[in-house]
C-alpha cells in the first residue's frame, strides 16, 4: 500500500486523486510520522460501506436467533405480506414488484 505524508496530499491533491481513480489503490496518509487517514476511491469506499451494511444485517440476524427471536417460515411469510401492502400504500415499494410465473 502506498503512503504519502499529509503535505503531500496539500501540494499534490489533484495528482493523488488522480492516481486513486486509476489505480483503484488506498492511499495511507501520515501526519509527522504517524497514520491519520486512508484515501479511497468513491467506488472503492461506496462498496466498502454496502459490505459493512450487509455484514451488520448478518450479525443482527445471528443475534436474533441466538436471543431465540425467530419465526415460523409461516409467520414470516405472513408478515413480509403485511409489509409489502403497506410499503405499496405509501409508495416505497421501489421496484420490489412480484413478477407473474407463467
Amino acid at each position: 500500500m502506498r503512503t504519502e505524508l499529509v503535505t503531500t496530499l496539500k501540494r499534490q491533491a489533484a495528482e493523488l486523486l488522480a492516481d486513486l481513480e486509476r489505480d483503484r489503490e488506498p492511499i495511507l496518509i501520515t501526519q509527522r510520522g504517524v497514520p491519520s487517514a486512508y484515501l479511497v476511491d468513491v467506488e472503492t469506499y461506496e462498496a466498502m460501506q454496502q459490505r459493512i451494511r450487509l455484514l451488520e444485517g448478518i450479525a443482527r440476524g445471528e443475534k436474533a436467533v441466538e436471543d431465540g427471536r425467530t419465526l415460523s417460515h409461516a409467520s414470516a411469510k405472513k408478515r413480509m405480506a403485511r409489509w409489502l401492502r403497506s410499503a405499496r400504500r405509501s409508495g416505497c415499494d421501489r421496484g420490489l414488484h412480484r413478477t407473474r410465473q407463467p
